[in-house]
């Protein structure tokens, strides 16, 4: 039997976004850093931030200021900051940041930092909404921006990392709607997929609760779902609600947080279980991809 300590951080901006983008950086990833030691001090050895963790969630407005926030992997300042970290805490840590690439992309990107302080790989946010524009009524309308003004559609597929701990996945926030990447995630062998999110009290919150539940029951494995909390001024496009869960193979709830404060959510997922699950159901077993053709059309 193995079973592995995971944390999400769910926490509230840290620094008015009126502030140079570098002072939130700062701000933001020195109260990570605090998180991180708690949970190290809890036992945790899997933890996982919320979407662009370090910045607030900017794609309401189409202010170029933000692209300040983009940077580069392996050699960014924060990357490097968390690396440090893992290896001094034994964690594996997922950092999911503003992504900027040596050939001029943009990515919203999770960094797979592994218990040694080796940066194993990211993952790049497949699904790019564009859904938002229309909703920001708080944004004068020549400013508004999209998910797509700021980031291109990643590239990276859906990876399986083998962490020191358990077989890693990730997928970001409005990925969550698609059930393609669960099912390669799944596919892939994962144990533990997490869903780094920045998402708003309205449109999908009851949702927040069906989709990541079914979604590990339909591919075998735990899922860890964080999401931010609180209101960022001024574009104020709503309040978001936390509620960060794991959640196991068998679609039930075993550790959520808060609604409206910062908090480190832990549960202990035990591998055995999800084994269990995928032998009980043997939905892979049971696939008829043949069939599937219209799926990729």
């Amino acid at each position: 039997m193995a079973t592995i300590r995971v944390g999400l951080v769910q926490m509230a901006l840290k620094a008015p976004t009126s502030a140079p983008v570098a002072e939130i950086r700062e701000a933001m990833n020195a109260a990570h850093v605090e998180r991180v030691r708690e949970a190290a001090a809890r036992g945790v050895q899997v933890v996982c931030f919320q979407e662009i963790f370090n910045a607030p969630y900017f794609c309401p407005v189409a202010e170029p200021r933000w692209l300040e926030a983009a940077e580069r992997v392996p050699d960014g300042p924060t990357t490097q900051l968390f690396a440090r970290l893992a290896r001094e805490h034994a964690m594996v840590v997922v950092a999911p940041i503003y992504r900027r690439h040596d050939d001029g992309r943009k990515t919203n990107s999770a960094v797979v930092i592994d218990a040694d302080g080796r940066v194993l790989g990211t993952y790049e946010k497949t699904h790019i909404p564009t859904i938002g524009a229309q909703l920001h009524t708080m944004v004068p309308a020549d400013r508004r921006g999209t998910e797509r003004f700021w980031f291109e559609p990643g590239t990276t597929g859906f990876p399986v990392f083998a962490t020191r701990y358990l077989k890693l996945g990730v997928y970001i926030c409005y990925d969550r709607h698609f059930p393609e990447g669960w099912r390669a995630l799944g596919l892939g062998g994962a144990d533990y997929v997490v869903n780094p999110s920045a998402t708003w009290k309205g449109l999908s919150r009851h949702l927040w609760t069906l989709e990541q539940p079914a979604a590990a029951v339909a591919n075998g494995f735990f899922v860890g779902a964080v999401n931010r909390v609180g209101v960022e001024a001024p574009w104020s496009i709503g309040e978001f609600y936390g509620a960060s869960y794991v959640v196991d193979p068998r679609g039930q709830i075993i550790a959520q947080g808060p609604e409206d404060v910062d908090a480190l959510v832990v549960a202990d997922i035990d591998l055995e279980v999800a084994r269990a699950a995928r032998e009980t159901w043997r939905f892979d077993a049971h696939r008829r991809p043949e069939t599937y053709g219209a799926l990729t059309a």
